[in-house]
């Protein structure tokens, strides 16, 4: 099930905070995700989440170069209620029914997992966010390490959602539970 444009619009999903992610949501008219507008500046990138096999999460994102880094936004549903991570990881491929062909995070610095607002992260750490009783989460938020150009482009690689929460500190993923949706990075 794909997620519309429309549906977005109205808020019929919603979000609740964790980290850098913050609710920028707004009511029709204001455009497809609330009044806050970013100067784009860039390319633009969509994923299709897909849920892996056994599991029922799905979505769409987003990600479009903004004056200050990559703004992230998302309408996901088909959750289980509570706290859930989510990374870009390395291969652009999700036809694992695990979405284990996916590889590990994307992790060009070859630097320690970490949270969004950590010194030091990978690249492809993005951060929890909590889905509402209806199993449904709407993201919108600006990751200032994306990229959507260059080497260190996320263009092409997978985004994972998975069951539970990423502590932030575990090694290598932040102990975050199952894949339970996948989708390849496009350029829009």
């Amino acid at each position: 099930m794909k997620l519309s444009k429309l549906a977005l619009a109205c808020g019929l999903l919603s979000l609740v905070a964790a980290g850098c992610i913050s609710n920028r949501g707004g009511t029709p008219g204001d455009g497809i995700f609330g009044n806050q507008v970013e100067q784009q500046s860039g390319p633009k990138a969509i994923v299709h989440l897909n849920p892996t096999q056994g599991h029922k999460a799905n979505g769409i994102v987003t990600f479009t170069t903004v004056t200050n880094g990559v703004r992230v936004q998302a309408g996901l549903m088909g959750l289980d209620p509570g706290t859930h991570a989510f990374h870009v990881h390395e291969i652009g491929d999700c036809s694992a029914p695990d979405a284990s062909s996916a590889g590990p995070h994307f992790n060009p610095t070859g630097t320690p997992h970490g949270g969004p607002e950590s010194a030091h992260r990978h690249l492809g750490d993005l951060g929890n966010f909590t889905a509402d009783a209806n199993g449904e989460a709407h993201l919108d938020f600006i990751d200032s390490h994306l990229s959507l150009t260059g080497t260190n482009s996320i263009i092409g690689r997978s985004l994972i959602v998975h069951a539970g929460a990423d502590d932030y500190t575990t090694q290598p993923a932040g102990n975050s539970g199952p894949r339970i949706a996948c989708g390849v990075i496009q350029k829009q």
